[in-house]
């Protein structure tokens, strides 16, 4: 199948930003194994960018990053490595595009501290100032649901819906974060291990003082509009 040339010089450029991306992860020590993954929506078309299955991090290439429609079938558009399966998690990614038109990157991560909350099904509460910032209020838990098909997909889409917060603890899973590009995605999955942890240490200290929730919106609205270049 043949696409604009546009279409094909942006899947070019996000096959690039999508590898590197999966480099922080490892750098941000949020992934173990070949366990992870990044994917991002190619602008002009229903198509999406995703890691392969079970391929090493190490040897990951811009050329081995998979090019999929927005329910996870592989494309052959002519650039290599058309027997590449994409990740196990396309499914999810996938759902949550095609239901979220706003979202340009989805990212997944087992992340140590994200994903023991995960495993209690318990939210992240909002005592700090950053979680203020990057995520609006708690970060919130998702149900239960079994790999290889659109249910975890359903479960982000139903819990993220109406919140303002990028990450989502999937019950006995682990986190997966949204943005309007991989890099957001990529940066609130960093934030969410951080705050996981942070958070952790802090009630294992005792009790934790809440933050009032008119001082979490003062604190998002100033950092999604005004804070940075």
């Amino acid at each position: 199948m043949s696409y604009p040339a546009e279409v094909v010089a942006a899947i070019a450029s996000l096959r690039g930003e999508v590898c590197a991306l999966h480099a922080e992860l490892v750098r941000y020590e949020l992934v173990v194994w070949t366990a992870g993954n990044v994917s991002a929506r190619v602008p002009g078309a229903d198509l999406m960018i995703i890691k392969p299955s079970g391929i090493d991090y190490d040897a990951l290439t811009p050329e081995t990053m998979v090019v999929t429609d927005l329910y996870g079938t592989p494309v052959d558009g002519g650039w290599g490595n058309p027997e590449l399966s994409p990740s196990s998690d396309t499914a999810a990614h996938a759902y949550v595009y095609r239901h979220m038109p706003e979202v340009g990157g989805v990212v997944h991560t087992h992340s140590s501290y994200a994903t023991a909350w995960a495993v209690r099904g318990e939210a992240i509460p909002c005592v700090l100032t950053m979680m203020g910032d990057e995520f609006g209020g708690e970060i919130p838990v998702g149900p239960f649901a079994l790999i290889g098909d659109d249910s975890i997909g359903r479960g982000i889409v139903e819990t993220l819906s109406g919140s303002r917060s990028p990450a989502v603890l999937m019950q006995n899973h682990g986190p997966f974060t949204i943005g309007t590009t991989a890099r957001a995605a990529v940066k609130a999955a960093v934030l969410c291990e951080e705050v996981a942890r942070t958070v952790h240490l802090s009630r294992e200290l005792g009790s934790m003082i809440p933050i009032h929730g008119a001082h979490i919106d003062s604190l998002h609205d100033r950092y999604q509009n005004v804070y940075g270049q």
